[in-house]
Parts: structure tokens; C-alpha cells; sequence
């Protein structure tokens, strides 16, 4: 799950100078049928795809769902397959079937957008004259001036370099909106992939040189050999003054408020004063996540001959609309990000990206229409209950603990009390009337799209809080904690199966999307979302003893993590995904709490041989059933802040009530003495 400290980044507002595509996701899902019982086995789990010559204490994520790996390949569109991936494909196939019904009435935008997408013979004899307007203002700048002063005219394409940027809530005047920037100028999807030395991140390396040229070609640029090696000198020294994912995650180091003034002073070879002002009038005090890359890349940018830059940002352009240009631009954007980084073979079908394009123009039309259709009241009213469940048992765990100080316990439950809970879709949508689609327009439809989105999220200075805004969508396989909105939120397409079933052993909605519901809330209460008081406020309201009681066993959680080695030289990073495994062992931690609680006193039944306590760590191993190809997992590992599927299933070994139920041995592989076991919740 995904913990925003900010509202997510709305598309077509990024500065940032290069878009990384996503990797292929979807595949071929047919419609679940309806049946009196559980959709999965007896009670809510499947059976079939446990290992049981696995010993649990060996592995447990392997005697829950060792045959499921060995008997599901990952499909070629993919570089992961598992329970999000299977949802997400039946997203698709639901998603598709809303489009396929609105393309009917010859006025409907989503009808439109989608078909014209759809339409390559038309995109290809265009060629790439509809992106030669943005390559020619980029091609027309001769100064390291001009360069800047092109940089807010583009932004609102989707086209940018140097820096990312956007209007977000500022983390101690959560009531105010505020602009924020943050550190870009690569195209490689971490600083580690230009700087560390080992054979993989050379073959990335070259291969990316390879890209870059390929992309000039595709711009109609001489010499493009020579200048994708420059462009990527240039963003090894930029990636070199790049802050760590570890530093640029804290909360602390990452918020600096400056006046235009300051930011002048910040970077003063950028002029980014006048650079925001041409954004928008109303722009004041900023926010700079990394002041320190800042500047350093401002003088790289100084010091560097423009045209490395102009080339830079053409190969930019050129791969943000690689959907809506020829085959040959798309396919080389895929080759690299889809394959290479992510291992993908094969792309997703033209109908999926379709699905895709649609959903980031006109993303609340979809949504409303998909909830109406597939998220039933009676879902929602169940959800709502597990989740009022699992905050009270947080609200429990909180006064039992013996670490956090009485003046902290009453501010930590304020702070629960003070929770926003969103299920299922906004009680608000978008409006997308100003937004104009037009058929046989494909690329002149995704430019205005990210021109509406950069519109729409600009226009949020001086503006009220956007309380019933959303970071995602309701067809999405996801959930997520926002801090400074003190809110957590899970779309209806994740309250389905394995996650959430009302048919199901109330065990098995415990242990998959109450874990998953405990897990959201806990990240208020992490490494970072505790810098967040009850009003969303960043803040220190913790005594001194609590940080240092939180920190020792988060150093603990950290060491055991890092001793993860997942390939040769290659290990989990602990600090690095500190704050998702704290999630995953305090969400787990809570909901077994939760579970227990809605028993009202009572023993759980057997069920098929199985206890209640059996079956509620089933359902939290069961969500995670996942097979990674190699170049994905990999990738995973420097950039993703959660842990690995098997290594988050583990986590079970730090609770008492785990070795209760599966009576793991000492000496084996998951085993931990009772003193090593962290407890933070």
C-alpha cells in the first residue's frame, strides 16, 4: 500500500524531466460468478495453492501459497503476477465494458478518447507531426535563458526538465495549499543505477545509452550516439548531488519553505521566481524537498552546453506521448522501461493501454460509473464496520503500551479520533466539462488532458482544502494513508476478494484487508506519519523517551530486514522500507486485535481442520501470493519502499500468537526467540 504524506501527484503537473512508463499490467479477466458461499474455497481461502511439505516455520509464505507460484506464470504483459495484478486485470475487463457502453452515444468524451486511442492507423499516418510544435520551441532555444523560460510553457504538456513540481497541502499549514518542489534531471529510475558499480546496473546503463540514442533517431537528430552519451554524463553528475530515497522519505529534511527571493538565491542560474510566476500569479512561498540538489543541479545546468539539455528534454517529450505516436517511439519507450528495467517481454494490447489513457484523462467519469455498477451498499456497510474494528483495537494497543508517555497516549488517540475514513469513491467527483476531447485528436486529446490536470491542480493555491479529493481511483487495487489530511482511504476495487469478502470466515477478512485496514492506519503512527499531529500538522508531539523507545525497535526492525538477501549482493533495505514494514507488522498486530475483538468473548470455530488463528495468518499470506520476473524484483529493491511479497508475509515471526498457531521449531528458518521478536504496537 502506498503512505502519502501529500495528495498523489495528478497527472500532467510533474516538471520532472522524464516520465518512467509503467510496466504492462493487465491481462485477459472474465467476470467473477456468483455463489451462495465464499468466492475463494470453503471459507475464504484457497486451499489448492498451499506447499504443506513447507513447514510454516521454514517458510511460511511458501506453505500458504507455494503451489499457487509454481502453478501460475506470469503472463507476457506483465513483470509480476499476484493478487493485485489479478485484480487489477478484472478492473480492466469492468473498466472496458463501461467504456465499450459509452462509446454508443457519439458525444461521450470517454467513448471518444477511448476509440481514437484505439485508432493506430490514424496515429501512424499522422506520424510525429503533432509533437513537432513542442520539438521545434525546443530546438529554437540558443541560451541557457531561453531554455528556462520555456520550462513553465511546456510544464503544462507534461514536458519538463531540472525539477519536479506541484501544488500540494504544506505540511505545517495542512489548511493551505502550497507549491513544491522537488529534485529531477534523470531518466533512470534511481541515483544507484548511475553510480553504483555491478554488472546489472552496467547492462541498465548501457542499455539506457542505447534508448537515448534511439529516441534522438526517432527526433530526427545526426550524431545521436554521441549526444545520448552526453545526456547521460550529465545526469550521472546530476544523479551524483541526487539526495538518497532514504533522505528525500523523511519528513524533517524534506520540508524547507523559502520565499521567491530565496529560491532565487537557491538556484540563480534557473531564474525559477519567474519561472512559477508565469505558472501562476498566486504562487508565494515555496516548498523545496532537496535544497542542496537543487542548487547543485542548477549549476551542472549552468555549466553544461544547453544543447545536452534540448536534447534531453526532446527524448522527454518524445517518450510522454510515446502512446500517441507512432509504433516505433512507443516500442523503443517500452523496450527500455517495460523491458529492461521491468523484465517485461511483451506489451500490454493497444484496448488495455486504451483502458489506461482514459482512466488519466477523464479519471472521476470512470470512477463513478465503476462504482455505481460494482460496489454495492452492503459491501461498503461491511467495510465501514472492519474498519471502525480495527481503529478501536488501535485505539486499545495504544493505551496498553509500556513505551509511549501518558501525554502522547491522549494526543495518539485524538489523532484516531480525528481520522477521516474514505470507502470505496469520493462523495465529490471532477468536473470534466472544460476538457476537450476530440475524435481522431489522439495526441491532441492526451496534451490537453495533462493541460487540464496541470490547470486544474495549479488552481488549487489560495483555494480551500479539497477534503473529498482522491489519490486513486475507485477501480484501483490500492489503499493509502494521507498525513496531512489525517485520512485513510481504500477504492472499492481492493474490498473484493482475497482482500474482502462479506461471505467470508470473518478470519480471513481480518487477516487480508484488516491487516491492510490496521497497516494504513499504523503509518500515521510510523517513522514518518508520526511527525503528523491530530489536525495533519507537521509537528513534534512526541516526547523525547517515546522517539527513543520508537527508534530502538525500529533499529531492530531495520537489522532484521537488511539481513534479507533476495539475489547475491542484493538485500532488502531496511531503513529504506522502514516505514512499510512497521506498517505491515503493526497492521497485522492491530487486526488480530480487531479479529479477536469481534469474536465477543467467544472461541472460534474450526473450521476444516483449521482454528481461527490459523485462519486469520492464511488470509494475511494469502494477499501476497505474487511471482516476480528477475529485472522487476531488482528494480523493486532500490525503488520501491515495501519489502519483497515473501519477505512482508514473514513478518508474522514477531508475533507471539503466530508461534501459538503454527508451532514453528527453534532452529528453523522464520524462527525467533521471544526476546528477538520486535514489538512496536
Amino acid at each position: 500500500m502506498n503512505s502519502l504524506s501529500k495528495l498523489a501527484i495528478i497527472a500532467g503537473v510533474s516538471l520532472s524531466a522524464v516520465i518512467v512508463a509503467s510496466p504492462a499490467l493487465a491481462n485477459t479477466a472474465g467476470e467473477t460468478a456468483a455463489k451462495d458461499g465464499p468466492e475463494l474455497g470453503t471459507f475464504g481461502f484457497d486451499e489448492s495453492g498451499m506447499d504443506r511439505s513447507t513447514a510454516p516455520g521454514e517458510n511460511f509464505y511458501l506453505f500458504a501459497n507455494g503451489e499457487w507460484l509454481k502453478n501460475n506464470e506470469i503472463p507476457a504483459d506483465k513483470s509480476n503476477y499476484g493478487m493485485f495484478t489479478k485484480l487489477d486485470d478484472l478492473s480492466k475487463e469492468r473498466v472496458k465494458g463501461l467504456v465499450d457502453e459509452s462509446a454508443k452515444d457519439p458525444k461521450s468524451k470517454m467513448g471518444i478518447a477511448y476509440s481514437t486511442y484505439l485508432d493506430e492507423a490514424a496515429i501512424e499516418k499522422k506520424g510525429l507531426a503533432p509533437i513537432q510544435p513542442i520539438l521545434k520551441q525546443v530546438r529554437a532555444v540558443k541560451t541557457h535563458k531561453q531554455f528556462a523560460a520555456l520550462l513553465p510553457k511546456l510544464a503544462p504538456k507534461g514536458v519538463g526538465a531540472l525539477f519536479g513540481g506541484y501544488v500540494g497541502q504544506d505540511d505545517k499549514n495542512p489548511e493551505a495549499y502550497i507549491f513544491q518542489i522537488f529534485q529531477g534531471g534523470t531518466g533512470l529510475p534511481d541515483r544507484d543505477m548511475y553510480l553504483v558499480d555491478n554488472p546489472k546496473f552496467e547492462e541498465i546503463r548501457t542499455a539506457y545509452k542505447t534508448y537515448l540514442a534511439a529516441m534522438l533517431a526517432h527526433a530526427g537528430e545526426k550524431n545521436a550516439e554521441a549526444r545520448a552519451n552526453a545526456i547521460f554524463e550529465t545526469e550521472k553528475k546530476i544523479a551524483q548531488v541526487q539526495w538518497t530515497r532514504e533522505d528525500s522519505s523523511d519528513a524533517t529534511k524534506t520540508y524547507n519553505k523559502l520565499t521567491l527571493a530565496e529560491l532565487d538565491q537557491l538556484a540563480p542560474q534557473l531564474s525559477m521566481s519567474a519561472m512559477l510566476k508565469k505558472i501562476s500569479p498566486k504562487v508565494g512561498d515555496v516548498l523545496v524537498a532537496q535544497p542542496s540538489a537543487i542548487t547543485a543541479t542548477a549549476k551542472i545546468f549552468g555549466e553544461t552546453d544547453i544543447g545536452v539539455f534540448k536534447d534531453q528534454m526532446m527524448v522527454a517529450a518524445l517518450a510522454n506521448y510515446a502512446g500517441v505516436l507512432p509504433a516505433a517511439v512507443d516500442k523503443t519507450v517500452f523496450a527500455f522501461y517495460g523491458t529492461t528495467l521491468a523484465g517485461t517481454p511483451q506489451q500490454q494490447v493497444r484496448w488495455k493501454r486504451g483502458i489506461g489513457f482514459v482512466e488519466g484523462a477523464l479519471a472521476d467519469e470512470i470512477g463513478k460509473q465503476y462504482a455505481a455498477k460494482y460496489f454495492p451498499p452492503e459491501t461498503k456497510a461491511a467495510a465501514n464496520e472492519l474498519v471502525r474494528n480495527v481503529v478501536a483495537a488501535m485505539g486499545r494497543r495504544v493505551e496498553g503500551l509500556d513505551w509511549m508517555q501518558p501525554e502522547t497516549k491522549a494526543k495518539a488517540k485524538q489523532k484516531l479520533a480525528n481520522f477521516t475514513t474514505k470507502i470505496g469513491y469520493p462523495d465529490q467527483w471532477h468536473d470534466y466539462a472544460k476538457l476537450k476531447i476530440v475524435k481522431g485528436d489522439a495526441f491532441g486529446n492526451a496534451m490537453r488532458a495533462n493541460e487540464f490536470g496541470f490547470a486544474d491542480n495549479i488552481s488549487k493555491l489560495g483555494q480551500p482544502i479539497r477534503r473529498w479529493e482522491w489519490g486513486m481511483l475507485p477501480q484501483t487495487i490500492n489503499a493509502y494513508a494521507n498525513f496531512s489530511m489525517n485520512e485513510i482511504v481504500f477504492p472499492a476495487a481492493i474490498l473484493q476478494p482475497p482482500f474482502f469478502d462479506p461471505k467470508a470466515d470473518a478470519a480471513i477478512n481480518y487477516g487480508g484487508i484488516g491487516a491492510v485496514i490496521g497497516h494504513e492506519i499504523s503509518h500515521h503512527f510510523d517513522d514518518q506519519g508520526s511527525k503528523y499531529d491530530q489536525n495533519g500538522r507537521l509537528s513534534d508531539w512526541w516526547t523525547e523517551a517515546d522517539v527513543a523507545a520508537f527508534k530502538k525497535a525500529s533499529e531492530a526492525l531495520i537489522k532484521q530486514y537488511d539481513a534479507y538477501e533476495i539475489f547475491p549482493g542484493a538485500n532488502v533495505k531496511g531503513e529504506f522500507t522502514l516505514g512499510e514494514n512497521i506498517g505491515d507488522l503493526a497492521g497485522l498486530t492491530v487486526a488480530y486485535e480487531a479479529y479477536k475483538a469481534s469474536l465477543g468473548g467467544k472461541e472460534a470455530p474450526v473450521i476444516d481442520g483449521y482454528t481461527g488463528d490459523q485462519r486469520f495468518f492464511l488470509g494475511w499470506a494469502q494477499v501476497w501470493r505474487r511471482n516476480y520476473r528477475e529485472a522487476n524484483l531488482r528494480n523493486r529493491l532500490i525503488t520501491d519502499p515495501h519489502s519483497p511479497s515473501e519477505q512482508r508475509v514473514w513478518v508474522v515471526r514477531n508475533l507471539d500468537k503466530w508461534y501459538e498457531a503454527f508451532q514453528p521449531k527453534a532452529g528453523q528458518k522464520l524462527y525467533l526467540a521471544p526476546g528477538e521478536r520486535v514489538r512496536i504496537w
